[in-house]
């Protein structure tokens, strides 16, 4: 699937992916839309900085004072070190919606402070709760503070909804999700 044309500002872009995300039976896509902004959303790269800043101050998710922006024609590009995935997807959350953005690059990592020996456990127990889930179709495998997410589910949604519980637990730097879609 291909999603082209032109919007006026970058969360539109990135909500569109997501609608088409939502749509049973879509795999993969490539994300052509293009980010055309009017006049009077153009903005200087150092103003779109100094709001990313603020963004985050106001923001308690995220630790502010351990992310750095960088900004080259309208394009974010998030550099940092932070505890929790969630924190990562906060900040990326905060500049999206910048007036004046027309692409976002997170390039921050994720250290946590957790035993990389309880990592499996918390996000089994995590894919056990989930209702949207069949946890029994799901194996995961983590390695330090990796994690290898394998099986089938019956959507995207599904997909996504297991990468975001091995997301959610504490001490995952990195997610594999190698589920697939069984129609």
């Amino acid at each position: 699937m291909t999603l082209s044309g032109s919007v006026e500002s970058y969360f539109e872009k990135m909500s569109a992916e997501s609608a088409a995300f939502r749509v049973s039976g879509v795999k993969a896509m490539a994300n052509e839309i293009n980010v055309k902004l009017t006049n009077a959303s153009e903005r200087p790269d150092e103003d779109i900085a100094k709001a990313a800043i603020n963004a985050f101050k106001w923001d308690t998710a995220i630790p502010y004072d351990r992310i750095k922006v960088s900004v080259e024609k309208g394009k974010v590009t998030l550099h940092g070190e932070v505890n929790w995935r969630f924190q990562k997807d906060a900040a990326e959350r905060s500049v999206c919606n910048l007036r004046g953005v027309r692409a976002v690059v997170n390039e921050i990592t994720v250290k946590p402070k957790i035993k990389p020996e309880d990592i499996r456990a918390k996000i089994a127990n995590a894919l056990q709760r989930s209702a949207a889930l069949d946890a029994k179709q799901i194996t995961v495998e983590a390695s330090g503070s990796k994690v290898i997410l394998r099986g089938k589910v019956r959507s995207w949604a599904e997909r996504v909804e297991a990468g975001k519980a091995a997301w959610a637990a504490p001490g995952v730097s990195e997610v594999q999700n190698e589920i697939e879609i069984s129609l």
